[in-house]
């Protein structure tokens, strides 16, 4: 099958030999990394590209100028659009040019959210779900003065100019939210003025999309009529309408049933998902996704009924993506996830699961990377209710549940997400180059855009306060915070490759405000960032001038281990595995790993396979004679894990399957893809086959890899018993060379 366009959404081209689309991990550079810091030497390029759906059965309710460091970047397509986006540096103009959403008068953090009704603000809380525990406190810290960070590394004081330069940026939009939009708290909920909101009249839609000429809410509920319900547009470029309620009372959008705004745009007429919408689906042989009017009964809301753990001292991840943890070929759903995997995890040993993939994407061989409906659970694996319930059933087990979150950057898909969504080029996103991510083929946020900044600060949120998550492991940091995203850029460790013109200061100040939301509002969440350049200051609170993550994660464990891996073990050096494991920054916690979801993807090996290669598939029946390699490989594939937790970090994270040594490779469903060269790579038939996780083999006792997983399962609860993470780490500051 040809490689198409689908109004503006292409389907996914497989590289090369045949794999799947990359995740936000393998994705991160193709360059080699500092001998001193982490090292990168096995990385390549992998194409990743959108599609506007993909084979599986869902579930259906019911049925210019780039100054590097400067926060401006001037609109040469659309002037008019630009005074919209950006908020300006004159604090004055801020209410003026910035806020899309009108604000009438101000209002205290604690007081009801601006523009919406006290009305409107009861019903809201009486519709969202009961909390199980008293509010956690709603306070922020006010910025600190910045300036521990030189007393931490006095190496920085070579580039205060720079560092203290992002401290008032900083600064600056805290100061500004705190004026004109009642500070973070109140900033960070969006989802309470803009999208669907439900009050005792009626819904109310509003929608930020300056690009529009004009706009009308369709869908089932007025046979996708557009002129039956048009929409009015403010100053700001924010279409609202209000649906007042049926005769006998009922909303005028029946829960479970398809809506979709039409707008006439300067690229012509389009139906797009709502950018806010809590659910949306791909029906059966169907290509685009409907956005979904989500809001069930009170009777039919999920309900939590288990307190969130507190944060461990030391997290143990298992890494999981719901959709194929199914021993059987098929797309596993939450449910099923709830009931057979958790208990596993927690019989293991570890005390968190992250899971991948939860974000809705239209394209399922992303790996959940390419993201189309950011406030929406995937759909594949059942409902927005089912998803609470999972959660609920891990905080019972004592797991802490953290969600792999993308804001690094969305989908190219034009035709489900938020690329082209108003029109134009650079409604979300940069404009030009800029805005579009060259190897990842997706589309780049503008993270010097008020209105950017509150959809994503409020995605963050929304995850924590709807779905109780107890913190993120946000995807593709590095690409954020260089606007070189870290490809084809050797990291050696001179800071001047951290703080320079290739900096992006705005992207650093998201993620500065995005870790004071966190840590302010939910004390007890964790914050982790995929960094593979090593950037100083990355894991320091924001107060101290810091970019205010609790653990990067140590990529550099795994490039160490498939670089020795290609080579004899009787050749590798003690001496240098230890350093490249304690190889980091101090008072900046890491998350260690051997190998996670990267090294499983067809294209890579496990390291079970780069140790025991096919042997694996004939001699690991106990009951028949092994060989060396496979004796051998088992041995070190035991050790490389014990000695990765002992020395690589303050916690430690494993793929699921790889505990046991999974034999095969994850492909995902995929059909012959034709190329601009005229080449064909041929697909699988959209099979599932490798796009599962066979259990049954760690389970099973007449099996080597049971006895590999029992490994696995002692050296998660020695940890538990001996704090193996507090005690025998060696304390190391990582110096420049």
């Amino acid at each position: 099958m040809a490689s198409f366009a689908v109004s503006g959404a292409r389907l996914g081209v497989v590289r090369p030999g045949g794999g799947a689309a990359r995740s936000g991990g393998e994705r991160r550079s193709g360059v080699d990394l500092p001998p001193v810091l982490f090292r990168r030497k096995d990385s390549f390029s992998r194409t990743v590209l959108s599609c506007a759906g993909a084979p599986g059965k869902v579930l259906v309710p019911g049925g210019g100028n780039d100054d590097l460091l400067s926060s401006a970047e001037p609109a040469v397509d659309n002037p008019v659009q630009s005074e919209q986006l950006e908020v300006p540096d004159e604090a004055e103009l801020v209410v003026e040019e910035s806020l899309a959403v009108e604000v009438e008068e101000k209002t205290e953090p604690s007081q009801v959210i601006e523009g919406v009704s006290e009305t409107e603000t009861d019903v809201l809380a009486v519709a969202s779900k009961a909390p199980l525990m008293e509010e956690k406190p709603r306070v922020v810290p006010p910025p600190g003065d910045g300036q521990r960070i030189y007393q931490i590394d006095p190496m920085l004081e070579g580039f205060r100019n720079h560092l203290d330069y992002r401290y008032s940026e900083y600064k600056r939009m805290r100061a500004a939210i705190d004026q004109h939009e009642g500070g973070l708290d109140a900033f960070s909920r969006g989802y309470e003025k803009l999208g669907f909101t439900r009050s005792a009249e009626g819904i109310t839609y509003r929608e930020w999309a300056p690009g529009a000429h004009s706009a009308a809410l369709v869908g089932d509920f007025n046979n996708w009529n557009p002129n039956a319900d048009t929409m009015t547009r403010n100053e700001y470029g924010t279409w609202e309408i209000f649906l007042p309620n049926n005769a006998d009372g009922s909303p005028a959008i029946p829960h479970g049933s398809r809506v979709k705004i039409r707008m006439d745009t300067p690229s012509g007429v389009k139906d797009s998902i709502p950018a806010w919408i809590k659910f949306s689906v791909q029906a059966p042989g169907e290509i685009p996704y409907n956005g979904i009017y989500y809001d069930p009964p009170e009777e039919e809301k999920y309900v939590f009924k288990h307190p969130q753990p507190k944060r461990p001292k030391s997290l143990r991840i298992y890494e999981s993506h719901v959709g194929m943890s199914s021993p059987e070929p098929k797309i596993n759903t939450y449910a099923n996830f709830r009931d057979e995997v958790l208990p596993r995890i927690k019989r293991l040993g570890y005390n968190a699961v992250q899971i991948m993939a939860i974000q809705e994407h239209s394209y399922y061989a992303s790996f959940g990377y390419h993201v189309t409906n950011f406030f929406a659970p995937s759909s594949r694996f059942g409902t927005p209710e089912d998803l609470k319930s999972l959660i609920d059933k891990a905080h019972e087990l004592g797991l802490l549940v953290l969600m792999d979150i993308v804001h690094s950057h969305a989908s190219n898909n034009t035709l489900d997400g938020l690329n082209g969504f108003d029109g134009t080029d650079m409604h979300y996103f940069h404009g030009g180059p800029r805005g579009h991510h060259w190897m990842w083929d997706s589309r780049l946020f503008n993270y010097g855009s008020w209105e950017v900044l509150r959809f994503l600060l409020s995605n963050a949120r929304w995850w924590l306060e709807e779905y109780k998550f107890d913190g993120f492991r946000f995807d593709g940091v590095t690409s954020m915070m260089y606007t070189h995203h870290g490809l084809q850029v050797a990291f050696t460790g001179n800071y001047g490759e951290y703080f320079g013109f290739a900096t992006d200061v705005d992207a650093v100040v998201y993620l500065m405000l995005v870790n004071d939301l966190i840590h302010g509002l939910y004390p007890e969440a964790v914050a982790i960032g995929e960094d593979v350049s090593g950037m100083p200051t990355f894991c320091i609170p924001v107060q101290d001038g810091g970019v205010g993550f609790d653990y990067r994660l140590h990529m550099a464990a795994p490039d160490k281990w498939i670089e020795l891996l290609k080579q004899s073990d009787e050749y590798w050096k003690m001496g240098d595995i230890v350093h490249t494991l304690t190889n980091r920054r101090w008072l900046e916690k890491c998350v260690t790993y051997a190998e996670s979801h990267d090294q499983a993807l067809v294209g890579d090996k496990t390291i079970a396979f780069w140790l025991m290669d096919k042997d694996m598939y004939d001699f690991m029946a106990l009951d028949r004679p092994s060989t060396p390699r496979i004796d051998r490989g088992i041995a070190l594939h035991k050790m490389i894990r014990l000695v990765t937790m002992g020395l690589g970090g303050e916690g430690y994270l494993n793929f699921m399957g790889n505990e046991f040594g999974h034999p095969e490779w994850i492909d995902f469903p995929r059909g012959p893809q034709s190329l601009p060269n005229g080449s064909v790579i041929p697909g699988n038939n959209y099979s599932y086959d490798k796009c599962r996780r066979r259990f049954d083999l760690g389970d099973a006792d007449y099996l080597r890899y049971h006895g590999m997983q029992e490994f696995d399962q002692a050296m998660q609860h020695l940890e538990e018993k001996y704090e193996v993470f507090h005690d025998i780490r060696p304390p190391v500051c990582i110096t420049e060379t």
